[in-house]
């Protein structure tokens, strides 16, 4: 899908033709949708369909008609009901006329700049663009970052009196996302500091503070994920031990029930052996089978208040 949109007069407006200093949004386009940017621009195809490729790494290629920025932006994925996170490539082309964007997906990095809700945007500044797109991307980052903290606390909690792997297995993931991010925030840093060093974007003395704010925003991100995955993987270390002791202390207390159970099934199985029963307590009595059932209760008492006592209940 290809959408075009270009400022005028400081408002955003969608377009039906392409004109210069406008905006082409490239949304999993088609290979005929790939084609036509590529020959109306000249710009080689294999560089537009790079950003469809989800293991394709952040760099910068510079041209001599245009520009290729690939970045990695967080995204979410829903796997069994459940949203968790995960990054794919986006592509930013900037050419003498227009500036494009590509992605597989639509995403909020971009959706808010075809709202009009970020302040002081005009597709025609292509450099000013390429600043923004990349500061919205290093707080969307942060955001998600959040997110997974407060899902991570959440966890912990139910963690306190499970016996099951079902959360372990939602913080393993929570970890795969941390994992992801600080792969693609570490890439997409060393494409910012290309950035910086590149002369072919034209940077202006206005500019300079926004990158700057790109490259804070990028390593604040990079640092809260190296530390939520460090608390990750010790929580997961924990809870592990925390749901090991859980099912001891099932086991125990099954255990000591079997063997107070065992105590009247012990003294009925001595009466029921086929031996002569005048050597059998109270067998010639008449009230014999509810005095062994009394004292075999007893016993079982006896022996659970001796197991309370140690704690073993």
């Amino acid at each position: 899908m290809i959408r075009i949109f270009k400022t005028e007069d400081g408002i955003m407006h969608e377009k039906d033709e392409l004109q210069p200093g406008s905006w082409i949004a490239m949304t999993n386009p088609t290979a005929s949708e790939i084609m036509d940017i590529a020959d109306m621009y000249q710009i080689d195809p294999d560089h537009i369909k790079a950003p469809l490729d989800e293991e394709e790494r952040s760099r910068i290629e510079v041209e001599d008609s245009y520009t290729l920025i690939l970045v990695d932006i967080p995204s979410i994925e829903e796997r069994s009901g459940k949203d968790w996170f995960v990054t794919i490539p986006m592509g930013i082309i900037t050419t003498n006329e227009v500036l494009i964007t590509v992605c597989l997906e639509e995403t909020p990095v971009l959706t808010s700049f075809m709202d009009g809700r970020v302040r002081d945007f005009h597709t025609f500044m292509k450099t000013r663009f390429i600043l923004q797109i990349l500061y919205k991307n290093a707080t969307q980052y942060l955001q998600y970052l959040r997110i997974i903290d407060k899902k991570s606390e959440v966890i912990e909690r139910k963690l306190h009196q499970s016996q099951k792997n079902s959360e372990l297995i939602e913080l393993l993931e929570l970890e795969k996302s941390l994992v992801y991010f600080t792969t693609s925030l570490r890439s997409n840093e060393v494409v910012l500091e290309k950035l910086l060093r590149t002369e072919k974007v034209k940077k202006y003395p206005e500019d300079t503070d926004l990158l700057e704010d790109v490259i804070i925003e990028n390593k604040q991100a990079i640092e809260m994920a190296n530390i939520y995955s460090g608390i990750l993987s010790g929580t997961m270390d924990a809870f592990a031990s925390v749901i090991s002791n859980n099912l001891n202390i099932v086991m125990k207390f099954l255990a000591t029930v079997t063997i107070v159970m065992s105590i009247p099934t012990m003294v009925a199985s001595f009466y029921g052996m086929n031996v002569n029963s005048h050597g059998m307590p109270f067998a010639d009595s008449p009230y014999g089978f509810g005095i062994v059932l009394v004292l075999a209760l007893l016993l079982s008492l006896i022996v659970a208040f001796i197991f309370n006592k140690k704690d073993l209940f």
